[in-house]
This record gives C-alpha cells, sequence and structure tokens, in this order.
C-alpha cells in the first residue's frame, strides 16, 4: 500500500478540494484525509502509478508538490538535516564571502560545488582560502544580519522531538553557525568543519577531515547505531550534491528546494513547501503540530 501525498506553500494555502478528487479518483484511491485544508491532504493507493512523475511535473507547474511512498513506516524516529539552504536560507560561506569582498567569486564556486559539478573538499578548500585575514568578528556580526531561518523549521523540529524523534544537523559548513542554528532550533547534536583562527582573524584554512558528503553518511551510520535505530528509521533532508549520498541511505531522503541536479535522483521532492512538508510526508496533521 502507497500513500500520496499533496501539498502546497502554507503560506499561500490554494490548495483546491477538487484537484485531490480528481487525482485521486484517476488513480483510484481511498479516502483522502486533510492534514491541512488548503495546504495538504493525503489518500492511501494500492499502487504505485505508472505516470507518477508526469502527473508531478504537471502539478509542479501549479505551484503543487507530490509525494509518493510506502504507507508502511512513513512517520521516523530521526531528523539528519543539512543546514545551509535547508535550515537556513543562506549560504554561511558566501555570507562571510560577501563580508571579505570576495562574494561573488564564492558564490559561483559555492554554486558549482552544491549542483556537483566540483570536487566538494577542494571547492571548499578554495573558498575558505579567499577568507583569510577576515576578523573572527565577522562570524557573529553575520549570524546577527544576515542568516534567517527557512519557514517550518522550529515546527519540524517540536513536532517531531515531542514524538519521540532525535534530531541531528549535519553540515559541510561551519561549527561557529551551526552550533548556533542547532540551539535555536532544538537540534540534539551538530557536525561541520571548523574555520582555523589566529590572533583573531581566519586563517584561511579549514580543520582536518573536511566533513563533505561520505562524512554525512558516516553520522547517518553512527548515530543510528548508537540509537539503536536502522537507516530505515530515519528522515533526511538537503539540497547540494553533497547530501545525495544521506539522502538515497536514509528511509526517507528529502530534496528540499534543491537543485535540479540533486532532486532528479530523489523520491522525495518538495520545491513549493516549507520545512513543515516533512511533517506531512510522514502523515502528522497541522493539529499535531508543535512549537
Amino acid at each position: 500500500m502507497y500513500v500520496a501525498t499533496i501539498l502546497v506553500n502554507p503560506a499561500q494555502p490554494t490548495l483546491e478540494p477538487s484537484l485531490v478528487d480528481s487525482l485521486r479518483n484517476a488513480w483510484g484511491g481511498g479516502e483522502t484525509k486533510w492534514l491541512n485544508p488548503g495546504v495538504a491532504a493525503e489518500f492511501p493507493l494500492p499502487r504505485r502509478p505508472d505516470n507518477q512523475w508526469q502527473v508531478w511535473a504537471d502539478l509542479q507547474a501549479i505551484g503543487v508538490d507530490l509525494v509518493l511512498q510506502p504507507a508502511d513506516g512513513r512517520r521516523k524516529k530521526m531528523l539528519l538535516a543539512d543546514m545551509d539552504s535547508t535550515m537556513i536560507q543562506q549560504e554561511c560561506i558566501d555570507e562571510l564571502a560577501e563580508e571579505a569582498g570576495v562574494g561573488a567569486h564564492v558564490k559561483d564556486i559555492t554554486a558549482r560545488a552544491m549542483n556537483g559539478e566540483l570536487d566538494f573538499d577542494g571547492a571548499l578548500t578554495e573558498r575558505v582560502g579567499l577568507l583569510k585575514d577576515l576578523p573572527e568578528g565577522v562570524i557573529a556580526q553575520v549570524l546577527d544580519t544576515r542568516i534567517t531561518y527557512m519557514p517550518g523549521g522550529k515546527t519540524l523540529l517540536a513536532t517531531m522531538k515531542a514524538n519521540g524523534a532525535y534530531a541531528a544537523l549535519v553540515s559541510g559548513g561551519f561549527t561557529a553557525f551551526t552550533s548556533r542554528v542547532a540551539a535555536e532550533l532544538g537540534f540534539d547534536e551538530n557536525r561541520a568543519n571548523t574555520l582555523i583562527t589566529a590572533e583573531g582573524k581566519l586563517t584561511g584554512t579549514v580543520g582536518q577531515p573536511i566533513l563533505g558528503r561520505e562524512a554525512k553518511v558516516k553520522a547517518l551510520e553512527e548515530i543510528t547505531a548508537r540509537l539503536g535505530l536502522s537507516e530505515a528509521d530515519v528522515i533526511a533532508v538537503g539540497d547540494g550534491a553533497n547530501d545525495l549520498g544521506m539522502l538515497k541511505r536514509a528511509g526517507a531522503g528529502v530534496a528540499l528546494h534543491a537543485k535540479p541536479s540533486v532532486a532528479a535522483e530523489c523520491e522525495i521532492r518538495i520545491n513549493h513547501g516549507d520545512l513543515t512538508a516533512l511533517l506531512y510526508v510522514q502523515g502528522y496533521a497541522h493539529s499535531d503540530f508543535k512549537g
């Protein structure tokens, strides 16, 4: 048995019952359950439709996300999340680069790395090198003035944790940022790279080994083993090429507003909803939300 979840951006609650009914009838689905009127609905299906991705593409054109997944085991016991452009709306290194006067150059490298066009470790080393001699205090300044949270993040964490889930933030960014973001949103632990400083300035180097794609997979393996969970118990979310390893290994891998080359490799693609979409795809109704 499968479940189809249909959802839109909760800031624009435009999901019409007629659209949901039309799709349900076309696919021979069961009774519709509205998780949040105007925002999210679901219905059971006996099998995965052959035209799933054609319908998905048609719905994308009108701002609607569609997720199909097995009904069993949807509600997860652990959240594993990327930070940059996932839990926050920026790429931290790009914001630091703006302060260092090399914003455009670094943004280009970041975009290519996140799209899988460049080796992540090499691209990170190059970008950090361009930050050499930036005052260490700029990190706090960027956190205070440039970083905004992705909508729905606090609700996602509060709701999953209220239902016994564990939450880990695993980023190719920097501990100076993940520690603040993790504390603000309620993550149980965070892992990231370390910017090396000396005499109050960035040295242009990053601590070794670099936390990239394989380190995110390792975090998935280590944390689930420590908690006595299986990888099927995990919902992972990210947007870049360095997230693909963990997205493919987790029981549910969510490509959130992801680069096209990344989304194409994931079964769950959220391009219009916010982070509360991760709750809807697990079967949580809006009345279940915390925080």
